[in-house]
């Protein structure tokens, strides 16, 4: 079964070695340094610059767009999926969890869009896809908006109470 590891920035390199990945995206701000983990592969790591926004024109920041949802597509689908993929942004809520979910369904796209929400909110109670991430997703995956609509039947997440990394298996 595939499995995607949601992780804040914070506990990339744990998650990475206890789950084994070898394979990561990092959705994170311009600027924002960091360090890979030396279990992933440097040419399977894909770096989103992007801010967890849901609309363009606030300055200095950088909107979800469709060249970076593209990205993700076209980096997911050369996923072995021997081992896990983990993505993560700054606190694994919002980018990360709906990059999860565009790259479930980019792999498998005969999920049912409503049961991976579940299994997402199942998962991770305090997850809140980024809806611009969303919806892009959506129209580039030719959802027809039913992953809007999934997501948006989930509902927010309740309230950050801290690092929370989580397993999505579809």
């Amino acid at each position: 079964m595939p499995t995607i590891i949601v992780s804040p920035l914070k506990t990339i390199g744990e998650m990475a070695g206890r789950h084994q990945s070898r394979e990561m995206i990092s959705l994170i701000a311009e600027k924002h340094d960091f360090h890979r983990p030396g279990i992933i592969d440097p040419t399977r790591h894909l770096t989103v610059t992007v801010n967890d926004i849901a609309f363009a024109g606030k300055d200095g920041l950088i909107a979800p767009a469709e060249a970076h949802v593209q990205s993700i597509i076209d980096f997911v689908r050369g996923w072995d999926q021997a081992n896990p993929l983990l993505i993560h942004c700054w606190m694994g809520v919002s980018r990360s969890p709906a990059a999860a979910l565009i790259a479930a369904l980019a792999v498998e796209p005969d999920i049912d869009d409503d049961e991976l929400a579940r299994r997402l909110r199942a998962a991770s109670p305090q997850a809140t896809p980024n809806t611009r991430l969303v919806e892009i997703g959506d129209a580039m995956l030719g959802r027809s908006g039913r992953l809007i609509d999934a997501v948006k039947a989930i509902g927010r997440g309740s309230d950050y109470v801290g690092e929370a990394p989580f397993k999505l298996e579809f």
